[in-house]
């Protein structure tokens, strides 16, 4: 008893810890640019305009500096905490589900299928729904991806997890496919289409933020009610349905929702890997397999991991700024080489 209370009082701390973390992150980021802003003045400028204590600051500042925080930084900044902690979340779903530290949307095919859905509103110049028309078909993609994966899967009315994996991976490589061949036959979409491919958080907005807020949220707060199952199928498959978890209806619910999530953030911020395989095993070497504790710690550490790559790729001096996947990439390549490596999984 004391241990686990012990465990419970370590947790409190990580995810306190976290919380600050993610909060000094938005801040911090908020300073650095090509205009250099104290984080004092970042703090004053985002309190005056919260109700109830704006008043209490009577300070006024220059409009450059207020533009460039409100307007420019700080919905670049929240939304990629957004998609960074919605990747965090789906890929700890996808692992869980596999119970493979390796696994991540893009392993089953849920990226490939968001981002074959986001080329086609490009190539077509689609746009029956406005700036919500590639959120929409990213999502309507990804979830048909989930499900092509799913049924060819289903062995006997029951799907097992390594059929599921290499059915993904299949499936990804011949969505990849179909994306190559609209890049190959573009004209002017080409630009567009590379440059989302690669991943960035370019030109966002409050818009953007509006957009993903409500569908990464509601999916995170569901994905959270299943962590007792997510836990008992860490057991075993038949381990589970013997504490009374419907197996096959979870895996269903929660890899459609995974890909809700997923296409939520990649419909903004385009194609970045490794995310969800990274921060995953980092939460879980933190606070161990419990995902009642570990969904949480990978939606912050997701959105710090992310938060700080797009500060590096839109400060490091280059030529214009760097796509935000490049720098998740180099960081996630060699991570994974690591599990590669490893004999033993802590999972």
């Amino acid at each position: 008893m004391e241990i686990v209370r012990q465990k419970l009082v370590n947790w409190r701390w990580i995810v306190l810890g976290l919380i600050a973390g993610l909060v000094a992150t938005i801040i911090i980021s908020s300073t650095l640019g090509a205009v250099d802003i104290s984080p004092l003045t970042v703090v004053k400028i985002v309190l005056n305009r919260v109700p109830l204590i704006d008043g209490l600051i009577s300070q006024s500042f220059p409009a450059r500096a207020v533009n460039i925080v409100i307007s420019i930084r700080l919905p670049r900044i929240i939304t990629g905490v957004l998609v960074g902690a919605a990747l965090g979340v789906a890929g700890t779903t996808v692992q869980g589900i596999f119970r493979n530290p390796m696994a991540e949307p893009y392993t089953v095919g849920i990226s490939a299928g968001a981002a074959l859905g986001a080329v086609t509103v490009i190539f077509y110049d689609l746009g029956f729904f406005g700036a919500y028309t590639i959120p929409f078909v990213s999502f309507f993609f990804a979830v048909g991806t989930i499900l092509l994966v799913y049924n060819i899967a289903k062995v006997d009315g029951e799907v097992p997890v390594g059929i599921l994996l290499l059915s993904g991976i299949a499936v990804s490589l011949f969505l990849q496919a179909l994306v190559s061949i609209f890049m190959y036959t573009a004209g002017e979409e080409l630009h567009q289409m590379v440059f989302w491919l690669m991943g960035g958080l370019w030109n966002r907005n409050w818009i953007h933020v509006q957009m993903i807020l409500p569908p990464i949220l509601l999916g995170s707060v569901v994905i959270y009610t299943f962590s007792r199952g997510l836990d008992a199928m860490l057991l075993g498959e038949e381990s589970a349905q013997h504490l009374g978890i419907r197996v096959e209806r979870l895996k269903k619910i929660l890899l459609i929702i995974a890909a809700m999530v997923t296409a939520s953030a990649v419909a903004v911020s385009g194609i970045i890997g490794f995310v969800g395989l990274i921060i995953p095993h980092i939460m879980r070497i933190l606070v161990g397999s419990d995902h009642r504790i570990l969904f949480p710690t990978a939606a912050l550490g997701g959105g710090i991991f992310l938060a700080w790559a797009d500060t590096l790729a839109r400060t490091i001096p280059v030529a214009g700024q760097l796509p935000v996947g490049i720098i998740t990439s180099l960081a996630g390549a060699p991570f994974f080489v690591y599990l590669l490596r490893r004999k033993k999984y802590s999972y």
